[in-house]
């Protein structure tokens, strides 16, 4: 999430969010869903070049709707590039091709996203979705960071990315148990499970190979009960490159010693996008709970915003909010609903088809004029509980306000 000063690209942000998640959200029957990325300042003519080349070849598919389909998403493409005399400045992402849902018919759409950061990639792909990765990446602010969390006898390695947690691998110690019990047998039981443990620290530092290469990896936090998680640390079984950047006592050793490790290590992690989203949505409960100055939902925020009322707008990113007015074709009658996705309507009371007469996309405006006003915009996640919680309890909008 953003903080502090007002942020000029929010709405640009928010936008492209919610670009990249319709794009995600298409299939194509076959490989015929086109992706085109282009980088800043390369000449379109290049482009164009490859992509007429891509057409002919396009004739030596054998099967006859693939081949129409991906000549006709190339052609979109072509024609779209005519429009620019050179790359956009951050470059742009085009993606053409059928999305149909309904075998047998044809929905030829074109979609250019221009990104509100520099491209660093560029290629053609022809794919049954759309390629947006690279987009997607754009949208990691922070850094990667690795969380691990263990004890002497099982192991989770996770890493934690904007403001998701993915767990890369579980792990068990295969160590003999230590004995009570003198003689050979001890020493020879001892012997194997200092053996066991060792194998078992190494396994782990095998796992978290996993880290080297993710981009802008910041380090590891290391978290558990006991003392295996020094021991871990003081022997260093894993890649040198490798940089622990703090240790942390927890109760458990799954998940939920994850987030554990992630609450304890919080000054380690404060610079991480779903820390700062935790402390921004925590502190907005607290608010709300004590009646003090927070608003949410829609009534009223839009006003509040305009009055120079409202300090921070949180909003949650990628939402869609249509306020939608229609008049029936039958009776005449007039309504004005909102709703998160224009989509299909049951009938009027009377039997008639309500039909569209204007809409707008409310959150939109709303993130609009908090620009506009220099009101500094904070994007909440579905992706993590706290913003899971805000969105299923503030229908996704929020605000921090200087009075009441």
């Amino acid at each position: 999430m953003s903080q502090g000063a007002a942020q000029p690209d929010s709405k640009a942000r928010f936008d492209f969010k919610k670009q990249v998640e319709a794009l995600k959200a298409f299939r194509g029957r076959g490989t015929e869903l086109i992706s085109v990325y282009v980088t800043p300042k390369y000449p379109i003519s290049e482009i164009a070049g490859k992509l007429r080349d891509e057409y002919g070849q396009a004739a030596n598919i054998k099967s006859k709707s693939t081949q129409k389909n991906v000549q006709a998403a190339l052609e979109k493409i072509m024609n779209h590039l005519k429009t620019y005399k050179a790359a956009p400045e951050n470059g742009v992402a085009i993606f053409a091709g059928n999305v149909s849902e309904n075998e047998g018919k044809t929905d030829y759409r074109l979609y250019a996203v221009e990104p509100p950061e520099p491209l660093g990639v560029q290629f053609y792909r022809c794919e049954s979705v759309f390629v947006v990765e690279p987009l997607e990446e754009l949208l990691d602010h922070a850094g990667a960071y690795g969380i691990i969390v263990m004890d002497g006898k099982e192991a989770t390695i996770a890493v934690l990315k904007g403001k998701q947690v993915k767990i890369i691998k579980r792990l068990n110690s295969t160590a003999h148990q230590k004995v009570s019990k003198g003689g050979q047998s001890a020493a020879r039981y001892s012997r194997l499970h200092v053996e066991g443990v060792e194998f078992y620290y190494k396994r782990i530092g095998e796992a978290m190979d996993a880290f080297v290469g993710i981009k802008n990896f910041q380090g590891i936090v290391v978290g558990g009960p006991g003392p295996a998680k020094h021991d871990f640390v003081k022997m260093s079984p894993f890649n040198y490159q490798l940089k622990i950047l703090g240790v942390v006592d927890t109760g458990y050793t799954d998940e939920y010693g994850i987030r554990e490790t992630m609450e304890k290590a919080k000054d380690v992690l404060s610079e991480q996008e779903s820390i700062k989203e935790k402390a921004i949505l925590d502190e907005f409960l607290k608010r709300v709970a004590k009646g003090g100055l927070a608003a949410y939902g829609l009534t009223g925020l839009k006003e509040m915003l305009e009055r120079g009322q409202v300090e921070r707008l949180l909003v949650t990113e990628g939402m869609e909010l249509w306020q939608v007015k229609q008049t029936c074709g039958n009776c005449g009658k007039e309504r004005v609903k909102i709703q998160e996705h224009p989509g299909q309507e049951e009938p009027c009371e009377c039997g008639g088809k309500w039909m569209v007469k204007e809409e707008h996309d409310l959150a939109n405006e709303l993130v609009a004029i908090a620009e506009e006003k220099g009101v500094p915009v904070e994007l909440a996640s579905r992706e993590t509980a706290e913003g899971n919680q805000f969105y299923g309890m503030f229908n996704g909008l929020g605000a921090f306000l200087k009075y009441k």
